[in-house]
């Protein structure tokens, strides 16, 4: 049995400790917040009219086999503890020209829904590209998303050639969509999920496609009483199976004893010996805060971020889907061009995601709690590539008014409707989760072999290992969940 301890309570952290103990391990926990989650965090706002809660993380939840996986390896089913309900339609996109499309379960009948927004063709273009998302997930889920990966050994396995062609390794996502689809819309609804990992389209890589086919496959699910319930449910499990959570205890370093891990310092001095130590921060936090090497080569948090928008609206609004998109007019490209230059600027015409769960935890009856979202460069203050200073006076307040109106003129008016607003920067979200500029996915996936170039699981230092978005296999809650998985293979039963 060996003394494990697990810095960091986010889902890879808790999804670590519960395999761990599961395992036979002694597992202790440190989180710095004074509750667990991590970036699947949550924020209530109690007014006049009752208590409003909004997830502010991760807002629905794909390939939930990966969770349920998590639970059925550390004990009873995950439908013993919660209750995943499936949305269709999975999106409601809103073009820039008002045209709308649903997306769906059944691919058929989105094929369909493509030709008549879309027009004659554009069903059987998608439902291609479909299938070629299958065969990039057959190719990659078990040597690439389940297993410790770096280019040596991806190597070393190999693919086919039949495997190579379909994960097209000399197309970005962008152009992988001009090759697919001739209408600008229904490319934009392809290069969106270079966003699922932080990226710019032009220069993610098209292995990305793989996300359109894992959502029609898998789906988009939403769990009852909130996303941040996930956190609780893995939190509760890994205590069930012997782990010891500490809330509000920050770790301050991890020590090392002949090239080995030997422990962890607490703020205010207190040295705990550990065995092993599992980190779940961004990698290069790591190395550089906690282990004191600076010098050590880690690919450095720059994905995109985003700026955030929790309305409270009273009544009902008409034709508001689960999960909605409101794509700008303008080219698509514009919006990351302007995010990720130098230095980043906020997108004047950016798409707007909005999230309104329906769920009855979410807001009093005859209210609403919309979710609004937009990329947005990372926060910093030395003006470079892809960061802003966003705790520069007005920016914030002035930007949140910009993205009112525009609601507006993408048919989603607020006005006397709207009952108050939260508002959270990529300040604020690195000061609430230790990301650093607030970069939700850690490094961006940029270039062909940017996959490869994410820290590894297993560090240089022996017994210390990474766990987590920043991390292999990446970032999102299906493939936490999955790095939290290799970490247990890895260090294997006690």
């Amino acid at each position: 049995m060996a003394r494990v301890t697990v810095v960091g309570a986010g889902i890879g952290g808790l999804a670590s400790a519960a395999r761990l103990a599961a395992l036979g391990h002694q597992v202790t926990v440190f989180e710095a917040a004074e509750t667990v989650g991590g970036k699947l965090g949550t924020l209530s706002h109690r007014s006049a009219q009752g208590l409003f809660r909004f997830d502010t993380g991760p807002s629905l939840l794909t390939m939930p086999q990966a969770f349920g996986e998590l639970f059925h390896d550390t004990g009873d089913p995950i439908e013993s503890v919660l209750s995943l309900r499936r949305i269709d339609p999975a999106v409601r996109y809103r073009f820039g020209d008002g045209s709308i499309l649903d997306t769906g379960a059944d691919p058929l009948e989105q094929a369909a829904r493509m030709d008549e927004v879309f027009g004659a063709g554009a069903g059987g273009a998608w439902l291609r590209l479909l299938a070629r998302g299958a065969r990039i997930w057959r190719a990659v889920e078990e040597p690439v998303l389940r297993s410790p990966l770096s280019v040596s050994s991806a190597a070393r396995r190999g693919f086919r050639i039949d495997q190579l062609a379909a994960v097209a390794p000399q197309y970005t996502l962008h152009q992988l969509a001009r090759k697919y689809f001739d209408d600008p819309r229904q490319r934009q609804l392809l290069e969106r999920y270079a966003t699922y990992a932080g990226s710019d389209p032009q220069r993610a890589p098209a292995v990305l496609a793989v996300i359109a086919y894992l959502e029609q496959a898998f789906g988009s699910w939403h769990i009852e009483g909130g996303m941040s319930r996930l956190a609780g449910a893995i939190a509760a499990r890994a205590t069930e199976r012997g782990a010891v959570i500490h809330t509000g205890t920050r770790v301050t370093g991890i020590t090392t004893s002949a090239g080995r891990i030997d422990g962890v310092t607490l703020a205010g001095g207190t040295a705990v010996q550990a065995d092993l130590v599992v980190a779940n921060a961004d990698a290069a936090s790591v190395h550089a805060d906690l282990l004191r090497r600076p010098g050590r080569r880690s690919p450095r948090a720059d994905s995109l971020s985003g700026f955030v928008l929790l309305l409270g609206m009273r009544g009902h609004t008409p034709g508001l889907g689960h999960h909605n998109v409101l794509f700008g007019a303008g080219p698509y490209p514009g919006e990351f061009d302007a995010i990720f230059g130098r230095p980043g600027r906020p997108a004047l015409d950016p798409a707007i995601y909005v999230c309104e769960p329906g769920d009855p935890a979410a807001c009093p009856p005859g209210y609403e709690a919309w979710f609004v979202l937009v990329n947005a460069p990372r926060h910093g203050a030395d003006g470079s590539a892809g960061t802003l200073d966003w705790d520069r006076p007005g920016l914030a307040a002035g930007y949140a008014d910009h993205l009112i109106s525009l609601l507006s003129a993408r048919g989603l008016p607020t006005g006397e409707r709207l009952l108050f607003r939260e508002v959270i920067t990529p300040a604020d979200l690195q000061r609430r989760t230790g990301a650093p500029g607030g970069a939700i996915y850690g490094s961006a996936l940029h270039g062909r072999l940017a996959s490869f170039r994410r820290p590894r699981n297993v560090t240089g230092v022996g017994g210390l290992y990474l766990v987590g978005g920043s991390t292999h296999p990446g970032g999102g809650l299906p493939l936490v969940a999955l790095s939290a998985a290799i970490i247990a293979n890895l260090i294997g039963p006690a």
